[in-house]
């Protein structure tokens, strides 16, 4: 019986085979326990946000349970309060929806006869003149002739086919059906976000404790490398977090503040939508011109003030970006454009929307542990600018 070499028994569990399929059992994780991560990925950004407020009041002499406590329940009034005036607007903008309806019908209407003459034009241009005459039917060509007497009998009547009568049964299942599912689905979603203060309590007053037992798991060299590693993922994600919450702040009450100034309609719910979607990678831009843009579709017609709003939008967007954005968060999460594009693209097609949001974040962590990790710093400059 042969003896195997040493070398390959140690390298054995680090095969490329195993490298995938424990890559596959993490993707299809990350895939099929989306909600489960994307709440507790929400509650943790939530209290990266918060945990500045706990330290505030720590150093006050409080408790930290205390002060944790007191700063989940000043922001759970503060997103009651946001959510009472949205609803609001949003009651208010329930009542204008066929104005927005018939508005947008007249554009679509618009559009259409504009492409349509477009058509015509461009056809008579590059058609010449007999090949139209001769695609043309005989009838349309020729004028119909005129019927030089009138018959004598007028035509008989033609009496309706008799209408049978046809009972409809009421059928309510697939409405039912309908409504269960849509109620399942939000029940899913309202249960686990129902989960998300409770999370974000025990994050903020339990954080040293979870820093101190998750040290334990590692000894000698490694729970140095593990604590670097949770300094590095703290700070990283503290500064995005609260360097896109600052940005899009500010973005929201300058951009509030020229809607009210244009006397835009519902001002109150497009600024933060256009302050914070102008904060997404790549595409934040024309997300940030929509909502101000369809908010004016019932009050202006011509074109001159929806170039006016996109121009201001988009001066907003490119001085946060460039002058505000690489302050307050580009010196934090040092990825290159490519590593940032191939996260967007796999968490987007993960989790959709919200992988969007946490793409960065995410892979900007796993970089702080690459960085941290001596055999996978090579890694860390793979991702790193």
């Amino acid at each position: 019986m042969s003896v195997l070499p040493s070398s390959f028994t140690e390298h054995k569990p680090g095969t490329l085979a195993g490298t995938l399929i424990a890559s596959g059992v993490a993707i299809a994780l990350l895939y099929y326990g989306r909600d489960f991560f994307v709440t507790l990925f929400t509650a943790i950004t939530i209290s990266f946000l918060l945990d500045p407020f706990v330290g505030l009041l720590t150093r006050l002499k409080l408790p930290r349970s205390v002060a944790s406590f007191m700063v989940c329940s000043v922001a759970l009034l503060g997103v009651y309060l946001i959510g009472l005036g949205m609803f609001t607007q949003v009651a208010v903008l329930i009542e204008d929806l066929p104005s927005y309806g018939q508005r947008i019908n007249d554009l679509a209407d618009q559009v259409a006869s504009r492409l349509e003459a477009a058509e015509q034009s461009t056809y008579q241009v590059l058609v010449p003149k007999r090949i139209r005459e001769k695609d043309m039917p005989k009838e349309a060509a020729q004028p119909a002739p005129k019927s030089r007497r009138r018959s004598a009998e007028p035509p008989m009547p033609v009496s309706p086919p008799p209408v049978q009568e046809v009972r409809i049964r009421p059928d309510r299942s697939p409405f039912v059906d309908y409504i269960y599912k849509s109620w399942q689905s939000w029940y899913q979603i309202l249960l686990l976000a129902s989960f998300i203060p409770f999370l974000v309590y025990f994050m903020l007053s339990w954080r040293d404790h979870l820093r101190r037992s998750y040290l334990h798991l590692f000894h000698g060299t490694g729970r140095h490398a593990a604590g670097r590693s949770w300094q590095g993922i703290a700070d990283m994600a503290r500064a995005y977090v609260l360097g896109n919450f600052v940005l899009g702040v500010l973005l929201t009450i300058a951009s509030g503040v020229f809607f009210w100034y244009i006397k835009l309609p519902y001002f109150l719910i497009v600024a933060p939508l256009s302050g914070f979607l102008s904060l997404v990678p790549y595409v934040g831009l024309p997300l940030a011109i929509l909502p101000p843009a369809l908010a004016a579709l019932p009050v202006h017609s011509a074109m001159g003030p929806y170039l006016v709003i996109a121009s201001v939008v988009g001066l907003f967007h490119l001085l946060a970006l460039n002058l505000l954005y690489p302050k307050l968060v580009g010196s934090r999460v040092h990825l290159n454009p490519m590593a940032v594009t191939v996260a967007l693209m796999f968490w987007g097609s993960l989790w959709g929307a919200i992988g969007l949001v946490f793409a960065i974040p995410i892979t900007a962590g796993i970089k702080a542990v690459f960085d941290n990790v001596t055999e996978l710093q090579p890694y860390g400059k793979l991702l790193g600018d």
